[in-house]
């Protein structure tokens, strides 16, 4: 038995698509276990270039079993899009399930997450606008509709009856919007129900059978830790935890389980939407890193912010997921560049800290404290083994294991699957 998972350990968007949809191909199950379709996946594999919204990356691989878990928010219309767009491209799905625990993503949630956004003006917190606080917040409050309700036609009439009451008092009393229609809502997801029926299941009895019998699972994180809403930069984060501990809440089995936490990293930094950044470049560095590495947002397209390596927020992703190994991906972004900063400590009201603050406006005011190390100005792309890395490039690397207290086990040298230096295997 062997439980893998992979996390993102910055503000998202640090390559794990390209890191999971490796670490699939020998696995037995992938599991989804937290986010929604707010956090996009780009794969790169030789059946072409996908951005994944919700399907497990194992979908590539028709003896790996995916599942959608009961911590992962679902919206029927967005995943069955994308179903149809796999099938259009020759994939099967036969092997992807959903949990009947899932908790769905309503034309209410997506309505409510756009009012409460606009309202906000300029303290907006930078959402999707898709829908996913205001359905964990449901979650949370015991006001969800779940997949498996979708197979029960005359309890769900009955619970969205209740739940929409409530929720169209707000939407015309509050925003003073028009009401959304019953039948409307009920009518559309009956017709989602059916299309998802024969892929809703009792996932974690899926899961036990896969751990007792010895297979490997892969659990598949989405976002990244320093938009946990513990953890991260509160309240510029996002609803439910990308954390490593999130993994088996989130699928259905005991944390004693998890043998390996893959921790993922871009070789810098990017986030999207708003919140403190202390190592953020606004100036041609940033605008350069931007576009070499084409760093646009996979399910919205908006340009990250991009900036240095922070190891104070990398230390602190590193101890909150207990890492047994880094995955360090986009390392090539770096090539052309002369000279490069690592941010190894911040000066927070004229004192100087390696500790990650908890509050936003704290973090806000924090200056980093740079090391610089020199560029390698060379393409690294076609580089398969460490140790024929420029030497420059291994000493980036070594200092950022230094800094983490935690071995590199994967390097990122293109986008391609191939271009990966493994120097250590994960499944």
């Amino acid at each position: 038995m062997s439980v893998v998972a992979a996390v993102g350990c910055q503000w998202g968007d640090e390559g794990k698509g390209k890191i999971v949809d490796m670490l699939a191909e020998k696995s037995d199950m992938v599991v989804r276990f937290s986010g929604g379709d707010n956090a996009g996946h780009t794969v790169v594999n030789p059946l072409g270039t996908f951005a994944l919204k919700l399907v497990p990356c194992g979908i590539f691989y028709p003896q790996v079993t995916c599942i959608i878990g009961n911590g992962v928010a679902v919206n029927p219309a967005v995943l069955l899009e994308e179903m149809d767009s796999l099938l259009q491209r020759g994939i099967d799905l036969s092997h992807l399930y959903i949990s009947d625990r899932a908790n769905l993503i309503m034309p209410y949630h997506t309505f409510l997450d756009g009012l409460e956004e606009e309202s906000r003006g300029g303290k907006a917190i930078g959402t999707t606008r898709k829908g996913i606080g205001p359905a964990f917040s449901d979650k949370i409050a015991r006001l969800g509709i779940r997949a498996g309700d979708l197979l029960d036609r005359e309890m769900f009439r009955e619970r969205l009856s209740h739940l929409l009451e409530h929720k169209n008092a707000i939407i015309t009393k509050v925003f003073g919007a028009e009401p959304l229609s019953l039948d409307g809502i009920f009518k559309q997801y009956c017709e989602y129900g059916e299309r998802l029926a024969p892929h809703i299941r009792e996932t974690t009895l899926m899961i036990a059978e896969a751990l007792e019998s010895g297979s490997k699972v892969l659990m598949e994180g989405a976002q990244g830790t320093l938009l946990d809403p513990d953890f991260g930069t509160y309240p510029f984060g996002t609803s439910s935890s990308p954390l490593a501990g999130e993994a088996s809440i989130g699928a259905g089995f005991g944390p004693t389980r998890i043998e390996r936490v893959i921790g993922v990293f871009k070789a810098f930094c990017s986030r999207v939407g708003a919140g403190p950044f202390p190592t953020e470049l606004e100036d041609e560095t940033g605008d350069l890193i931007r576009e070499r590495g084409h760093e646009y947002g996979t399910v919205t397209g908006r340009p990250r912010r991009c900036g240095w390596f922070d190891a104070v927020a990398a230390r602190f992703s590193q101890r909150v997921n207990s890492c047994t190994g880094l995955a360090i991906t986009r390392l090539d972004i770096l090539d052309t560049l002369p000279g490069l900063k690592m941010c190894t400590g911040y000066e927070l009201d004229g004192q100087v800290t390696d500790n990650f603050p908890a509050s936003a406006a704290a973090l806000a005011r924090c200056r980093p404290v740079y090391e610089e190390l020199p560029g390698w100005q060379t393409p690294i792309s076609d580089i398969r083994q460490f140790e024929q890395l420029p030497r420059e490039a291994q000493q980036y690397v070594n200092r950022i294991e230094e800094l983490l207290s935690c071995p590199a086990d994967i390097i990122s040298v293109g986008s391609a699957r191939e271009q990966t230096i493994v120097r250590r295997d994960i499944m």
